[in-house]
């Protein structure tokens, strides 16, 4: 393992700040707040910051608070106290189910929101040392190579998945992201914020080297909005999503008015199928429709060579999941 600087930020103002300044010496740096994945890829070689700005020393940005018609969430919030928080049990359900998925106890102990987001791609190539797309290189191994667990949307020229559980109800719900940097805040979008491998095959984000994840802001939803998270798994527990949903609909008794349906780990950015969106507006769910808006979920899909199952295993996660809400 390389040998770092480490240095405790007293803000994320602070830590954006002396980012910069290490830049402009001709250094590296990365962020670390749970440090959970952070760590090991410096362990593995994929990231090799000459100096690690520790954000755990940062008291502010962790904690949910409602401000006007909004709730705003620190992104140094534990997942476990995410998952528990009482505002976010009751109004935002999905958010409570996706960070209470994620990993083990321990990992969730640790891990924080932001950490979650911003965690780097798990594809076997990319974090085992492979000169690919994600690493610099000129090619994804995984087209013609072991593409078990790979995107079947969105792919090309990288075919990575994004990792995140709680990223996929963040865009359900409409979330903007707070950015900090050493020039001031900014908030984008999650359509802004996330990008495929078209874009930049090199990340998944428009953030800058010196840029960090201070946080997200939600709406706050009507009484009869509905949401939940559901995620399938390659083995019990411990690991990241094969495939996953996150759904939030607006409902008039029996009618959908309103939905959101975002697809995770079939994708190299959160998917979001509007498509699938509009069949149910309007309609009233019944396992018809709901199988109709399931396939229409997966109608763009794209499967490498030995994926195909995923098209299958999102369409019928899709079709559970508004059912459960029905």
């Amino acid at each position: 393992m390389k040998n770092l600087k480490n240095i405790n930020a007293d803000s994320l103002e602070d830590a954006a700040v002396i980012a910069l300044e290490i830049q402009n010496a001709g250094q590296t740096v990365a962020f670390s707040g749970g440090g959970t994945d952070l760590l090991q890829q410096i362990k593995d070689g994929t990231e090799r910051p000459d100096v690690l700005i520790s954000l755990r020393t940062v008291r502010e940005e962790r904690e949910v608070r409602s401000v006007g018609d909004q709730i705003e969430v620190g992104g140094l919030i534990t997942l476990t106290d995410l998952s528990q928080d009482s505002t976010i049990l009751n109004q935002y359900p999905v958010l409570a189910q996706a960070a209470a998925s994620v990993g083990s106890p321990q990992i969730r102990n640790a891990g924080t929101l932001a950490g979650n987001i911003m965690q780097r791609p798990w594809c076997w190539y990319y974090r085992n040392g492979f000169d690919c797309f994600k690493a610099g290189g000129n090619q994804c191994y995984s087209v013609t190579g072991e593409n078990q667990l790979h995107a079947i949307l969105g792919g090309g020229p990288s075919y990575i998945v994004h990792p995140s559980d709680v990223a996929p109800a963040l865009v359900a719900l409409d979330a903007k992201y707070r950015i900090v940097s050493p020039s001031g805040e900014r908030q984008l979008t999650a359509s802004e914020f996330f990008v495929t491998p078209i874009v930049n095959p090199e990340k998944e984000n428009v953030l800058t080297d010196n840029e960090l994840l201070a946080g997200v802001i939600i709406p706050q939803l009507g009484r009869s909005t509905r949401s939940a998270y559901n995620k399938i798994m390659d083995r019990e527990a411990w690991t990241h999503a094969v495939v996953s949903v996150a759904i939030v609909l607006e409902m008039e008794g029996e009618v959908c008015r309103g939905a959101r349906i975002v697809l995770g780990g079939v994708a190299p950015i959160p998917w979001r199928v509007p498509e699938a969106e509009q069949l149910l507006l309007g309609q009233r769910i019944t396992p018809e429709l709901a199988r109709q808006a399931s396939r229409r979920a997966v109608s763009g899909a794209a499967p490498l060579a030995k994926n195909g199952y995923k098209v299958q295993m999102a369409s019928t996660v899709v079709e559970r999941t508004i059912l459960s809400l029905s």
